[in-house]
């Protein structure tokens, strides 16, 4: 009798879809854009200054405002100089620089040119409790006359200081406007004069 061979089983294999030409070129292309990908849109290390201004307060004073903290902490800073260092006027004026840069950065943008003003009218007020002079009001008005005349270079640089800031700060501002392009700017205003433009047919 014929025996019949038995076959063992043939397992099927799974065919795979053939990729296409498009499919291969795109995983070429994620893999290339991967690996030539570069950290740029890392953000950029801060230098410690500017985070010590950043954590400054940063108050918006009226021009009424700003003159009265001016003349405040001049007034308060020239009482101690008068105590401490027995009315020094050099420390006096080192001191009223940096007030009339904050006074300058300080006030709000509606009364930036109201800066130049009041820092000199602050070293007026401050500069009384170390001007010394006897006799009276005319005696005191003479020695206050005389110290601003012996020390107008700390009050003009003082004043140079809370001009070029109250400048910059205007210009910025007006930068910034003409960027947004407010509702009271020029091309602004000549859009809305003219209305919604018409579809071209």
């Amino acid at each position: 009798m014929e025996q019949h061979r038995t076959r063992p089983p043939q397992r099927r294999q799974p065919q795979q879809a053939p990729l296409s030409p498009q499919g291969t070129i795109d995983e070429a292309a994620a893999v290339y854009r991967v690996m030539d990908a570069k950290p740029e849109g890392r953000p950029r290390p801060v230098p410690p200054a500017v985070l010590a201004l950043r954590r400054l307060p940063n108050p918006r004073l009226t021009g009424i405002g700003a003159g009265l903290f001016a003349a405040a902490v001049m007034f308060a800073l020239a009482c101690l100089d008068a105590l401490l260092l027995d009315g020094s006027a050099t420390v006096f004026g080192v001191l009223f620089l940096p007030v009339s840069a904050l006074t300058a950065l300080w006030v709000r943008p509606a009364d930036l040119v109201t800066a130049p003003i009041i820092v000199p009218i602050a070293f007026a007020v401050g500069i009384i409790p170390i001007s010394g002079g006897d006799g009276g009001f005319a005696g005191q008005t003479m020695a206050l006359v005389t110290a601003l005349a012996v020390h107008a270079g700390w009050l003009y640089g003082g004043t140079l200081i809370a001009g070029l800031i109250a400048t910059v700060r205007k210009v910025r501002l007006m930068r910034q406007r003409r960027r947004r392009g407010t509702p009271g700017s020029p091309a602004v205003r000549n859009r809305d004069e003219q209305g919604p433009r018409r579809p071209r047919r």
